[in-house]
């Protein structure tokens, strides 16, 4: 009798979420690509700041050693807190996406940068810069908290956390 073989997982969002059900947290349906990845994973960091953008660039300006910046911005619609540079610079550092719960802008040049973004709505105004936020914190929204160390799978299907790398092909 032959040892039983694995059979290898995707990391489609869709194949995670059918082979690990119990384990993983599905996002609600509220965000929109803006990046010029669609699809991308990565260990979860974490921000939480509200219509102000400071570090955001100070954490997107450090490797990012493909982790994915999740930014807690409470879903304000009054501002962006990324847009085309600060998408620059992720790419630049290595980070595999940025996940805003806000908005973002420069929605043109995020489609040219060689990496996710995603966010709940373009918007034209830049935020304030004073400063302010709590790094590596879980944060809760859209149905899902993301704790640091965690990990997000993301593609055109959605959005799903793990509390830890999922088996890959």
């Amino acid at each position: 009798m032959s040892p039983q073989l694995e059979v290898p997982v995707s990391l489609l969002t869709t194949d995670l979420s059918d082979a690990f059900p119990d384990e993983v947290g599905h996002l609600d349906p509220i965000l929109a690509h803006f990046g010029g990845e669609e699809v991308f994973h990565g260990p979860v960091r974490t921000l939480k700041c509200f219509e102000d953008n400071s570090l955001v660039r100070e954490l997107l300006a450090s490797p990012g050693d493909g982790a994915v910046l999740v930014v807690d911005g409470g879903g304000s619609t009054r501002c962006a807190l990324v847009g085309g540079n600060l998408g620059a610079l992720a790419a630049a550092n290595g980070w595999a996406g940025v996940i805003v719960y806000g908005c973002v802008r420069d929605s043109v040049e995020l489609a040219d940068c060689p990496v996710g973004v995603m966010a709940l709505a373009p918007h034209p105004r830049k935020s304030v810069k004073r400063g302010e936020g709590q790094v590596d914190l879980e944060v809760t929204f859209g149905g899902v908290t993301f704790a640091p160390g965690s990990w997000v799978y993301a593609d055109t299907d959605g959005v799903i956390v793990a509390p830890r790398r999922l088996p890959a092909e």
